[in-house]
């Protein structure tokens, strides 16, 4: 049996050809009756897409305008993947995190980040998770308010992660295996039945070019117009640095790159950051300075800032002459601290003085303001549990507790 979800419409066509074909004709030669049954396939195809990435039809006898044989055929031999949701919790400020479990017992997390015009940081500011109001007012709307502009799927693309990072939850289970591209495509499917998601990023559990192959077909499904629709411009990777990774690629799938630099030399960021110990901070913008960008794109440098270790002015000072010549915009993520970690957040005024150095040398440089943080659905935050990862059992923010999701869904 084939998950649909891990077919590209091309591979899709492919595996239709054969069920295309007409009775031959004797003045038609075989290229003819090649390109007739690609012809017909090519339809199908596109039919079969809309149906399931388009209207959430996930019943092949539901698809009226397909034949009677070739429902048949797909019901023996293919299946519309869905994921079983565990639980799922909404944060104070909107953010809504999944956990999902997977067909051999192992589990992921997602996250609909919503955001709407004119916020600012105050706004999100954790203050007591467990009070019924959020800097005295109500909860925030759930995902499916239209007050909402903008609503950004976080995907995972691995059960843990290998990486190691020192200041990221995942990295702390290390990693139990990649998500298969059906695994990948179906999280965005099953958030996409839930709310309007507008923009994807690859900055869930794991590390997106540690499963190169699964992750760029995975974006060839995402952006293909008759399935998820989604524009180059809406899908970012983000990755700790896998060099040959970055240049190989630019070559594959047109999607905008988001790099984790999160330090200003290679002795500061291999002490937190492991696969600088590979490629170093040289190695790793001269990719940056090699990837192929479109008109008025750029990479964004996601800078992790920890108290007393990255923050301090002279940081921002080697950040600036790093960054010098590549189109970029940086992107402050003052830590989200969690149970277990041995790193601090800088203060508010740190964070301020460093955004200001950048800023007042044409720099873009944005402060994130972390979202979900009462549901540990931040930056760096996510991770498997209930065992199903090493080093899991130290956070348990579930709790065990069932709380299943109370949004309205596409049937």
């Amino acid at each position: 049996m084939i998950y649909f979800q891990s077919l590209t419409k091309t591979e899709l066509v492919e595996l239709l050809k054969p069920l295309s074909r007409i009775k031959a004709r004797p003045e038609q030669t075989e290229e003819e009756l090649d390109l007739k049954a690609t012809k017909k396939a090519r339809y199908r195809a596109q039919q079969i897409f809309h149906w399931v990435y388009q209207r959430f039809v996930t019943d092949w006898d539901q698809m009226s305008d397909l034949s009677k044989d070739l429902r048949g055929w797909l019901k023996e031999n293919v299946e519309v993947f869905r994921l079983s949701e565990r639980q799922s919790r909404q944060a104070l400020d909107g953010t809504h995190k999944f956990l999902w479990d997977l067909s051999d017992s192992k589990t992921i997390e997602s996250v609909i980040i919503p955001a709407a015009l004119q916020e600012k940081e105050e706004d999100f500011a954790t203050e007591d998770p467990e009070s019924p109001t959020y800097r005295g007012r109500p909860v925030q709307e759930t995902v499916t308010s239209p007050k909402w502009t903008r609503l950004t799927a976080c995907i995972s693309s691995q059960v843990g992660c290998a990486m190691a990072c020192k200041f990221c939850l995942t990295g702390i289970q290390g990693l139990d295996r990649h998500l298969q591209v059906h695994e990948i495509v179906t999280q965005v499917h099953e958030l996409r039945r839930i709310a309007p998601i507008t923009n994807i990023v690859f900055m869930g559990m794991g590390e997106p070019l540690h499963n190169f192959e699964n992750v760029v077909k995975a974006c060839e499904i995402l952006l293909d117009q008759d399935g998820l629709n989604f524009s180059k411009r809406k899908i970012t990777i983000s990755t700790s640095g896998l060099v040959p990774a970055i240049e190989e690629l630019g070559k594959r799938v047109d999607v905008s790159l988001a790099i984790s630099l999160n330090g200003t030399t290679d002795e500061q960021r291999s002490a937190i950051m492991p696969v600088n110990k590979k490629w170093n901070i040289e190695a790793l913008l001269g990719a940056c300075r090699r990837y192929p960008l479109g008109s008025h794109r750029r990479i964004t440098f996601e800078y992790v800032m920890l108290k007393d270790l990255n923050d301090s002015i002279e940081d921002a000072a080697r950040l600036t002459k790093l960054i010098r010549g590549i189109p970029s915009k940086i992107n402050l993520i003052p830590f989200n601290e969690h149970s277990g970690s041995d790193f601090k957040r800088p203060s508010d005024e740190t964070v301020r003085q460093f955004q200001k150095y950048l800023m007042d040398r044409k720099i873009t440089a944005t402060v994130r303001i972390s979202r979900g943080q009462d549901i540990l659905a931040a930056c760096g935050q996510l991770r498997s549990i209930f065992g199903t990862a090493r080093g899991t059992e130290r956070h348990r923010d579930w709790g065990g507790v069932n709380q299943p999701s109370t949004l309205n869904t596409v049937s």
